[in-house]
C-alpha cells in the first residue's frame, strides 16, 4: 500500500518531561507529606518545583537568598498548624514568629520585617485569639523584628482547628556571608547548639497526656542573636540549619545530599537530655528524629571550629553547644552514627514525621 499523502507518525521527545506527582505514586496527600522527611522532599522536588520553576526555588534552602536593588536579602515563609495551640514553653504565636526568624537566620540574615496571615475557625474564643496575638507581639519584640502587614480569613466551624498562622519574613544578609550546603567540604566540623528533642517531647506530653517524671519545656526561641555571635567570629561558616520537622537526622541528611559529602556523628556526643531519652525509650522513638524549635546545627571549617564553639557557649542559647561529628569523603550523601558500642548505623532521612502537627 502506498503511503503517499498520509501524515507521518510524530516522534515524542521525552527529554524535558517531569514527573507531576511524588515518586511513591500516592494518589492522595498523606500526613507524611508535611513531615519534613522523604515524602515532603519528593512533593517539593517532583510536584511544586517543576510547576513553579525558577533558579532561586531550585536551591531549596530554609530561606531564599536574593539580590534586590544591590542588597542581598533573605526571604522566607512558613505555616503553623501545631496542636495544641499552647504547650509547655510556648504556643503557636511565639512559634510562628521564632520559626520564620530562625529560617532567615540560617541564611545569616538579620530578620527585619514579618507578615502574618491568620486562618481562624468560626467559633474560636476571642480570649484565645488575644493570647496568641499577644504572644506573637512579645516574641517579635524579643527577636527585634516588626510585624508589618497581615491578613485574616475565617472558615466555617468544623473546617479548621482553631487557629492556623502563616508568617513570611525578610532580612538583610551581611557582606561576605554565604551559607549553603554546597560549601560543605570534608573535614568540616559539625556542631549542634544544645540539647535536642525538647520541642517534640513537650508537644507529645500535653497532646497525649503522657508524663515522663519531669516537666519538659519546648526550646522555642529566636536564634538570630546566636547566629550573629557566630558570624562575629568568622563570616566563613559553611551552612546552618535549624532541625525542626524530622529533627537533627533530617537536617544532616539534607546537607549531606546537597553537598555530596558524607557525615559521621558520634552518637554519644549528641546532647540528648534524660527526659527526652526516657520518653523516646518508652515510645520507641529515636531522639535524632524528634523536632526542635530553638536549636541549630552548623558545619564549620575546622580552623574556625574552636573559636565558633566558644562564641556559641558564651551566648545564652548556645551554652551547651557541642561538637558531634564531621563531614567526610566516604559514603557521599550518607549520614552514619558511631554508636557507644563501637558499631556504625545509617541515619536515614525519615519518610514522614514521628509526630505530626508539631509546628
Amino acid at each position: 500500500m502506498s503511503d503517499a499523502g498520509t501524515t507521518p507518525t510524530p516522534t515524542l521527545d521525552v527529554t524535558g518531561w517531569t514527573c507531576p506527582a511524588p515518586l511513591r505514586d500516592r494518589p492522595r496527600v498523606v500526613m507524611g507529606h508535611g513531615g519534613g522527611g522523604a515524602l515532603s522532599a519528593e512533593l517539593v522536588e517532583h510536584l511544586f518545583a517543576p510547576a513553579f520553576g525558577g533558579d532561586v526555588l531550585a536551591r531549596l534552602g530554609d530561606s531564599a537568598a536574593v539580590s534586590l536593588g544591590g542588597v542581598r536579602l533573605a526571604f522566607s515563609t512558613d505555616s503553623y498548624v501545631v496542636r495544641p495551640l499552647f504547650f509547655p514553653g510556648g504556643g503557636i504565636g511565639d512559634l510562628a514568629v521564632n520559626g520564620t526568624v530562625n529560617d532567615l537566620a540560617m541564611s545569616g540574615a538579620r530578620a527585619a520585617y514579618l507578615s502574618c496571615g491568620f486562618i481562624l475557625e468560626e467559633g474560636i474564643e476571642m480570649s484565645v485569639l488575644a493570647r496568641v496575638a499577644e504572644a506573637m507581639g512579645a516574641a517579635a519584640r524579643t527577636a527585634g523584628v516588626e510585624i508589618a502587614t497581615g491578613d485574616t480569613k475565617v472558615v466555617e466551624a468544623g473546617h479548621g482547628d482553631g487557629v492556623y498562622i502563616n508568617t513570611a519574613g525578610i532580612g538583610i544578609i551581611p557582606d561576605g556571608v554565604d551559607l549553603r550546603p554546597q560549601r560543605v567540604v570534608p573535614g568540616d566540623v559539625v556542631i549542634v547548639s544544645g540539647e535536642i528533642g525538647l520541642h517534640g517531647v513537650a508537644i507529645m506530653s500535653v497532646r497525649e497526656g503522657l508524663e515522663f517524671g519531669v516537666d519538659v519545656q519546648s526550646d522555642c526561641a529566636a536564634l538570630g542573636g546566636l547566629v550573629q555571635s557566630m558570624l562575629a567570629v568568622t563570616p566563613d561558616l559553611h551552612v546552618l540549619r535549624d532541625p525542626t520537622r524530622g529533627g537533627l537526622a533530617a537536617s544532616l541528611n539534607e546537607i549531606a545530599a546537597a553537598s555530596g559529602t558524607g557525615v559521621v556523628i558520634q552518637e554519644r556526643s549528641v546532647p540528648v537530655p534524660a527526659a527526652v531519652a526516657n520518653a523516646c525509650a518508652i515510645l520507641g522513638l529515636d531522639p535524632l528524629y524528634v523536632a526542635n524549635e530553638g536549636k541549630l546545627v552548623a558545619f564549620v571549617p575546622r580552623e574556625h571550629a574552636e573559636a565558633v564553639l566558644n562564641a556559641m557557649r558564651a551566648h545564652p542559647l548556645g551554652q551547651e553547644a557541642t561538637v558531634i561529628g564531621e563531614a567526610v569523603e566516604a559514603h557521599p550523601g550518607l549520614v552514619v552514627a558511631r554508636t557507644a558500642l563501637g558499631g556504625t548505623r545509617v541515619v536515614d532521612l525519615p519518610i514522614g514525621e514521628q509526630l505530626p502537627r508539631i509546628c
